[in-house]
């Protein structure tokens, strides 16, 4: 039986009546997104036809999941909102503090060791707090959470940016920063700007060599890594119907890449079928009894243009495999294009590295078509020519594909299987090369290839592909290989051809398990501890961020003008950084290292203005708060694009930064910015993020009279003695000003619940 199986059932028992009311509020027909919508309205928010991309909404999510890495601080801040229980199920999975280095068993307990204290940490918090604990080795957060908890109709946030993996499920699923998740573990409503509808209609079937993640990367080439910020992308037609549940959540998966909140396919047998092979027959029967409820309405697909905002249209009948990259994953090359595109842009054809696994592409069928190009390997005497790992899901596929026999072609081709984690998708990796300087090619079956994200090195020319396609290139070794076309040079010395891919959905004998990873929480937690050595180098309790002084802000310093593409991964790193998830003031060294600095083209180097010579971003910024001075941060498109992380706004608050002027946020970021109680601005004019010069001091007025839809003003005091003044503006709403006038939304949440315990 599943998991949580009474909230469920309560859900689908409200879920037609809620549709059936928010159909007649609205007076027409809804698509899927439009559906769970409604039916997860806050019960203090009245029902009414909420204008796209304009009205912030309350929602009432239905459960929380957390990785390990954001976890703590999450935790760290739920600890302060003096509830006894989470108010919602919620889950933590130990997944993204695993290195990747020799192989899993080593790996696995290298890190039970390293991270020993963190991890006795969130298992005494969720033993303490009612929260289900997944312990190291389980599997990384989203396919546990694909096998274990997402259920269709269902809402959930989660603290990672690629939460909407659960849409595969037919489940809104969004990422969001800690925060929100200790909002709603708190038993808070949960705040999202009415999202924009992005239709998706896939026609026709795959076949050969195409798969799932072909679909998304084709997408990401259509709506760029921008695209689909601030909307829901709904996927439907025949073509979404014959994709297996697991591949409908890879490209869920991976639609955080083009900045869209969540991404969402109707249920259908195949998702009935899944649930049913992974022991939830009884949400399956659940679901069939509503199956109208949980896809869109007829009218809606026979006449998609009248109820998206934006329609794409692929016939899969067509689609060829593709690669993305490199350095960002929107770059999107069809494989018959790919050789072509390598020469002319002088990219790196030797390939180093092939890795598959990942969040993105690691279930059961991921594995099985890729093992069988690693089977044909063996039998047609062909060795991997590029170093090759796999990241199994889950110790569930884990465990199964070994059962079943696929991991043998692996080890007999050459290839390495690390342990059930994120590993080398988020930088925690042993990377084998011997001048990290040098131009290098990498080829994954991950989500993000953004400069250094894999390996920390910025002459990798990472790209994107399916597992199938990866695992072809690891034989080749050549990016100029098409394995649609061209024959390998075997062993024996014969030219030998790879033929199609092939797979299987599910197990054919079923999923096996001998031990999940599952550990629940304590049920008598009056005498759990939930202890933080205040030596900790891992670990910090929190202390409140100041509330605002109640004035116009003078004198900021500029800490840095960025310079193009400034990712969560540039403003906070992962890879080595993430020992440090748990302790803001340690972790608050790497703030912004990786950004470009605008006025000298060099990432970690800016100018102190008070002593008038060039150092790192954090020791910049503590000499400025040591000075009783704060700072701004000046960036440029869809700044804090990529990871949910809310250390990159954490940092810069604790370090003094009292703003972030940008030309547009990446959605995430920009609420991450307003719960911690920071200002988060957009130029009025985009030409004026010219006009910011490196020795500027800057006011900003016009907070006494803060507003929703009222612009602020921005003085700029140049070191020539002239000064000018830029409006910017913001998207603060009444409850968000409020979050920045007490110094952020848990202090609200901190006094609301200390009144209420003393009242």
């Amino acid at each position: 039986m599943a998991f949580d199986i009474e909230m469920i059932r309560k859900v689908y028992e409200e879920l037609p009546g809620k549709i059936e009311a928010a159909r007649t509020a609205v007076g027409r027909p809804l698509t899927l997104a439009e559906k769970i919508l409604f039916a997860h309205l806050h019960t203090d928010m009245k029902l009414e036809n909420f204008e796209r991309g304009v009205h912030y909404v309350d929602f009432a999510p239905d459960r929380v999941a957390m990785q390990d890495a954001t976890a703590q601080m999450a935790l760290l801040q739920f600890m302060q909102a003096g509830r006894p229980q989470v108010a919602v199920p919620s889950t933590v999975h130990c997944d993204h503090l695993i290195q990747a280095k020799t192989g899993a068993a080593e790996d696995l307990h290298t890190a039970l060791n390293t991270n020993k204290e963190v991890y006795e940490f969130l298992a005494s918090v969720c033993n303490k707090y009612g929260l289900g604990f997944w312990k190291p080795g389980a599997g990384i957060i989203h396919q546990v959470v694909l096998e274990n908890y997402a259920f269709p109709g269902g809402m959930m946030i989660g603290t990672d940016s690629h939460t909407p993996n659960a849409g595969g499920l037919g489940m809104v699923a969004i990422g969001v920063g800690g925060a929100d998740a200790s909002d709603v573990m708190a038993g808070l409503a949960w705040e999202l700007k009415w999202p924009k509808l992005i239709g998706v209609k896939l026609t026709g079937k795959m076949s050969g060599w195409t798969a799932p993640k072909d679909i998304i990367l084709k997408v990401a080439g259509i709506l760029t890594v921008k695209g689909g910020t601030g909307a829901i992308v709904e996927y439907f037609g025949e073509g979404a119907d014959a994709i297996s549940a697991t591949g409908k959540a890879t490209i869920c998966n991976m639609g955080a890449e083009i900045g869209a909140t969540c991404s969402i396919f109707g249920y259908d047998d195949r998702m009935s079928a899944y649930l049913k092979s992974t022991d939830r027959a009884d949400i399956a029967e659940l679901a069939d009894g509503i199956k109208e409820h949980l896809r869109a309405d007829t009218q809606v697909i026979a006449a998609p243009k009248k109820y998206y905002d934006e329609v794409i249209e692929i016939n899969l009948n067509e689609l060829e495999p593709h690669v993305n990259g490199p350095y960002t994953p929107d770059l999107a090359w069809p494989i018959s294009r790919f050789a072509e595109a390598v020469k002319a842009n002088n990219w790196p054809e030797k390939l180093e590295v092939a890795l598959i696994g990942s969040c993105t592409n690691s279930s059961y069928e991921d594995i099985s078509r890729s093992a069988s190009i690693a089977q044909q390997a063996v039998d047609k005497n062909l060795k991997a020519k590029a170093e090759f790992t796999i990241s199994p899901g889950s110790e569930l596929v884990r465990y199964t594909v070994e059962k079943d026999g696929w991991l043998k072609a692996y080890d007999n081709m050459g290839g390495l299987v690390l342990a059930n984690a994120c590993g080398p998708c988020i930088g925690q990796w042993a990377r084998h090369i011997d001048d990290p300087t040098r131009k290098n090619s990498i080829i994954t079956s991950f989500n993000r290839n953004f400069a250094k994200r894999n390996d920390s090195f910025p002459g990798t020319h990472a790209f994107v592909a399916s597992p199938e396609i990866v695992t072809a290139f690891a034989l080749a070794g050549d990016l100029t290989f098409n394995p649609l076309t061209d024959t390998l040079l075997n062993e024996d010395g014969e030219q030998v051809k790879l033929d199609e891919p092939k797979g299987y959905e599910l197990p054919p004998k079923g999923f096996s398990v001998e031990d999940p990873g599952y550990q629940a929480p304590a049920e008598d937690p009056s005498n759990v501890q939930v202890l933080v050595s205040p030596d900790s180098q891992r670990l910090q309790l929190l202390e409140p961020f100041p509330a605002w002084e109640g004035t116009d802000i003078k004198g900021l310093r500029l800490l840095i003008k960025a310079r193009g593409k400034c990712t969560t991964d540039h403003i906070s790193m992962a890879g080595p950084w993430l020992k440090f998830r748990g302790h803001l003031d340690n972790i608050s060294n790497n703030m912004l290292i990786g950004a470009l600095n605008y006025f000298n083209d060099s990432t970690d180097k800016v100018k102190n203005q008070l002593t008038g010579e060039y150092g790192p971003v954090p020791a910049t910024a503590r000499a400025y708060k040591a000075a009783g001075l704060g700072s701004i941060v000046v960036g440029d498109e869809n700044y804090g694009e990529g990871s949910s992380r809310e250390h990159a706004a954490m940092e810069p608050r604790h370090l003094g930064v009292r703003a972030i002027l940008v030309k547009s946020f990446a959605r995430i970021h920009e609420t991450n910015l307003k719960k911690q109680g920071m200002l988060a601005l957009t130029f009025a004019h985009k030409e004026d993020y010219e006009k910011i010069l490196e020795d500027d001091t800057i006011d900003i007025e016009g907070l006494n009279h803060f507003a929703p839809g009222t612009p602020l003003t921005l003085v700029l005091h140049h070191a020539d003695g002239s000064s000018e003044s830029i409006i910017v503006n913001h998207t603060y709403n009444e409850q968000q000003i409020e979050w920045f006038k007490a110094g952020a939304a848990l202090n609200i949440i901190r006094k609301n619940a200390l009144a209420a315990a003393n009242s």
